[in-house]
This record gives structure tokens, C-alpha cells and sequence, in this order.
């Protein structure tokens, strides 16, 4: 395949989530790719849910190999759905995350079927993953049967010489505050909510701390952390808060419970604040040492010539799915920078030798058949 040409294309569609009507274009192409081959093609589809591609050579559901990823992009201006080459980089929308390596799983699926490899392969790519991967949830409820012993998860950062040993558990929390409205003019009247959401944000900040990058402390960053995402409270200057909300991502290592956290929110609200945790998961944490990821590592050592290291990383990852289900996740993604802002580009070598990497890690597990 001309991974490159593909990736080019895939960026040229405007897939922004829920952007209904290009994802199916999209997923159109897609399964053009494969036209006179014999593999299985299904869009899932659910009221009120993006759609999700799932490609198989197989109609079995304990699969050898699983590549997961998606096809949604965050917003971003015409120009950046435009893809171009210069220096050695592609820039576009999706480049780096992740259109360029669903490219690369396409490959790979080719590779199988093509040379008739005797291992058990699929994709699922999704179409919400950047709002909640909700359409991979619904569709895996659906196949409550479908395993995988190795997931090759390309959907984390963006070095090529890293392989992600750890990611942390998301867990998103809602804090409301009730107070009393009164005229601003006459406060003791009144009970501020903002008041309590910012003494309960204060109590938390000492549990989690502010990653201050000017002195650059706290220096370790595998610790729990909490980011306020959202904040908002009054709609008019004169009048004390009667409501204020406010959205807290918390990342918890594997050392962590929700809990734990759930104990440190109770001792840290004020008077009138209450939470309400809004969607949690699991980390995911593979053991280094895993022959398939050891034999994964010394194919890319050998291929790009340089020593792989391994790396932890606060974000998550869908692939956490299978995690919980045993399956060996191998996070390995290629370099680029921009990820969701403006000048995002992949290396487009480092695409490349994803892909080569991919190819010879199947064949092997093909040989061991």
C-alpha cells in the first residue's frame, strides 16, 4: 500500500467528531482499499453513536493480533484538512494523531492477507475517540467474546524511540455548589458559591499539586494530578452566585483507587459543594520485560539503527479495553508535534518504519503459529 498516499487522503477528510456525513465518506474510502480482498468489513452503527470500522481476516472473535485506534479529529481551520509535504514532514489535521497510522494498520492488514499469514488479525477504528471513544464501548458491548492477545495501540505520543509502559486512569469529577443569591451590593445577604468552589478547588490543590512549569516542580510526574478543566459560576456582576460548577480531570497511577479519591473529595468539600464523578476507567500497565513487547523492542532497535526506551504517560488510551482482559498492549507510536494545535506533522519516516516494524513483528508471531 501507499501508506503515505493513504495518509494524505485520510487527512483530506474533514472528520471532526460528529461530522457525520464526512466520517462515512471516510469510512467509504476505507473499505475501498480493499476491494478483491477477502476480510471481513463491518460498520457498526447505533442511535446516537459514531460509527466504528471493525476489519478482520476472520470471523472468530479470539483474535492473535488487534491494532486499535480512530479516525475522528479535533476542530481545526480548512487549511490544516489539507495535507503537505515539506522537509520530511506531513502536516494536517490528524497527521500525528492518528489518520497516518491507521495507514500503517491498513498496511498490515493487506500484509496478512496477502501472504496468507496464519494468525488471526483485526482493526477497529473509531469515530468518537476524541469526545469519549463511546462508539468503541457500544461496539464492544455488542462482542462481548472478542479478545486479542497482542493490541498494537499506536495512539500515544509522538517519539518513535519510546514504548509507553504505563498509562494513568482518567477520572473525570463534577463539582456543584449551591449558595444563596443576594444583590452584590449586600454579600452578607447572600451565600457565594463561587466561594465554596474555590475554597473546595484550594483544599483539593493541596492533595494534588499545580505542575508550575516556571520552577518546573513538582519534578515527579508519576503522581495522581488533578487539571480543572472547566469553571463556571454567575452570569451577572451584581448579583452574589446562587450555582457554580466546575469539571476536574484527575490521573491516577496504578498505585491509586478511585476510592482513595473519592475519601480526599468528602474531607476537601466546603459547606454546600457536593461531586459527582462523571466517567472513570483503569491504567493500563504492561511489564517490560513481556517476551511479545521484548520481541516487539529488539525489531525496532534493529530497524532504526538506535536503543528503545520505555516511557510512562499521564494520557489514556482505549486500548485499556483489553487490558483488563489480559491482552499484552504494546504502545508504540511514531514522532511528529502538534497534537491538536495548529502546525501538527508526523516524521514521515517515522511512519514508515512503524509500518516495517509492524510487518516483521507479524511475521514472527506468524512463524510461531
Amino acid at each position: 500500500m501507499d501508506i503515505i498516499g493513504i495518509s494524505e487522503k485520510l487527512i483530506s477528510f474533514r472528520t471532526e467528531t460528529g461530522n457525520l456525513a464526512e466520517v462515512k465518506k471516510c469510512l467509504n474510502f476505507c473499505q475501498s482499499l480493499f476491494t478483491g480482498l477477502d476480510l471481513e468489513f463491518e460498520v457498526f452503527e447505533k442511535e446516537g453513536i459514531q460509527p466504528v470500522i471493525f476489519l478482520s481476516n476472520t470471523k472468530e472473535q479470539n483474535l492473535d493480533v488487534l491494532i486499535l485506534g480512530h479516525l475522528d479529529v479535533v476542530p481545526a481551520t480548512d487549511d490544516m484538512f489539507i495535507p503537505s509535504i515539506k522537509d520530511g514532514k506531513l502536516f494536517g489535521r490528524g497527521s500525528l494523531d492518528m489518520k497516518s497510522f491507521a495507514a500503517v494498520a491498513f498496511n498490515s492488514l493487506e500484509h496478512v492477507i496477502k501472504n496468507k499469514l496464519p494468525i488471526k488479525f483485526g482493526i477497529i477504528l473509531s469515530t468518537d475517540e476524541e469526545k469519549g471513544s463511546f462508539g468503541t464501548h457500544a461496539f464492544l458491548e455488542t462482542r462481548p467474546l472478542l479478545t486479542a492477545e497482542i493490541v498494537l495501540d499506536n495512539d500515544v505520543g509522538g517519539d518513535i524511540t519510546k514504548i509507553i509502559s504505563k498509562c494513568k486512569n482518567p477520572v473525570f469529577v463534577k463539582l456543584i455548589a449551591t449558595g444563596i443569591e443576594a444583590h452584590g451590593s449586600t454579600p452578607w445577604e447572600g451565600i457565594d458559591a463561587n466561594e465554596a468552589m474555590l475554597k473546595t478547588l484550594s483544599n483539593l490543590r493541596k492533595v494534588y499539586p499545580y505542575f508550575d512549569k516556571n520552577t518546573g516542580e513538582p519534578k515527579n510526574t508519576w503522581i495522581d494530578t488533578m487539571h480543572i478543566a472547566k469553571l463556571h459560576g454567575g452570569d451577572v456582576a451584581n448579583i452574589i452566585c446562587g450555582n457554580c460548577e466546575s469539571l476536574l480531570d484527575f490521573r491516577l497511577t496504578e498505585d491509586s483507587t478511585v476510592e482513595n479519591l473519592e475519601k480526599n473529595l468528602k474531607a476537601s468539600l466546603e459547606s454546600g459543594v457536593e461531586y459527582k464523578i462523571v466517567s472513570q476507567s483503569t491504567p493500563v500497565v504492561m511489564q517490560e520485560d513481556n517476551p511479545y513487547i521484548q520481541d516487539y523492542k529488539k525489531f525496532a532497535e534493529n530497524i532504526l539503527g538506535k536503543e528503545i526506551e520505555f516511557e510512562q504517560i499521564g494520557g489514556a488510551t482505549d486500548s485499556r479495553s483489553f487490558a483488563v482482559k489480559g491482552s499484552t498492549v504494546i504502545m508504540h507510536s511514531g514522532t511528529g508535534e502538534g497534537m491538536h494545535s495548529v502546525g501538527e506533522y508526523v516524521e514521515i519516516d517515522s511512519v514508515l518504519k512503524i509500518a516495517e516494524i509492524q510487518i516483521k513483528f507479524l511475521d514472527k508471531i506468524a512463524l510461531e503459529k
